[in-house]
């Protein structure tokens, strides 16, 4: 089996010690370091459009939303979630699909699953912004916790879930 190059790195005499935890928790820890990497592009994707859009806010059903933070984090979104789809995909998961057809259907539950997220991430950011007040990056990183969890729920049971 070849490895990898966090395998490479958990090799090296310096990191030797932790090799046996690495290799019993591998996958978490991988999601959780792209997750990380994810959760910054994320942020700066939302904080680029925020700083640039001037829409305002209006109301849809009765709530009031927040047309900048919408915007920006859809932005943010289709960033992100391309980011960790490659991460994920490469080296949390080393998924084996091979082949447009199996790695189209793959990419499209993928992004299903996030489209999931994406809305319960809104509503939570409209919820922080608008009633609660909150600083729209700080509610966009405490937001990012409740969807790394989500999202790894979803890609381990839906997306790249092990054939038996």
């Amino acid at each position: 089996m070849k490895k990898d190059i966090f395998d490479r790195i958990m090799g090296l005499k310096l990191f030797r010690p932790l090799e046996p935890f690495y290799k019993a928790h591998k996958e978490v820890l991988l999601y959780l370091f792209f997750g990380g990497l994810t959760t910054v592009v994320s942020v700066i994707f939302f904080a680029l459009p925020m700083n640039m859009l001037d829409i305002g806010k209006g109301k849809l059903l009765g709530f009031t939303i927040d047309y900048d933070v919408t915007i920006s984090n859809i932005i943010s979104w289709i960033c992100a979630v391309t980011f960790a789809y490659a991460t994920n995909r490469t080296w949390v998961f080393e998924d084996k699909a091979h082949g447009a057809k199996p790695v189209a259907k793959e990419c499209a539950a993928f992004f299903a699953g996030r489209l999931f997220t994406l809305v319960v991430e809104t509503l939570l950011l409209n919820v922080m912004t608008t009633t609660m007040k909150m600083q729209e990056i700080i509610a966009k990183i405490i937001v990012s916790i409740v969807t790394i969890i989500l999202n790894y729920i979803i890609s381990k049971l839906f997306v790249f879930k092990k054939e038996k």
